[in-house]
């Protein structure tokens, strides 16, 4: 079973879910905005990817975020500023068997079929 989490209006989201359905692959979607972050998860994906990975530095909402917290982030701090802000997670994050994909590359999500 493939799992993804993310945001419904966002563009990766909108391209990775359109690949899955596509390529004939069901998936399950988990919204952070209605659901939330489930935290067991985000931490087992940082122990997987590593928090670096996981957390979008790119996005606005990192750059909202007050100086000293971006300047001083770490795995705890990370998961915190995660948890309270799921827009900061990078997206999509994907669970298919014992794969974890976090973005959307057409490469990597080839591997699934």
């Amino acid at each position: 079973m493939i799992k993804m989490y993310g945001i419904p209006n966002c563009d990766t989201i909108k391209k990775a879910r359109k690949w899955l359905e596509a390529n004939g692959l069901d998936y399950e979607f988990h919204d952070y905005k209605k659901q939330g972050v489930p935290e067991k998860n985000l931490k087992k994906w940082v122990k997987q990817a590593g928090w670096e990975t996981l957390l979008n530095r790119r996005g606005t909402t990192w750059r909202k975020l007050p100086e000293d917290v971006r300047d001083n982030i770490d795995a705890a701090s990370a998961i915190d500023v995660m948890m309270d802000n799921p827009s900061s997670i990078k997206r999509p994050v994907l669970e298919a068997d014992n794969v974890l994909l976090i973005g959307f590359r057409e490469d990597e999500y080839s591997k699934l079929t």
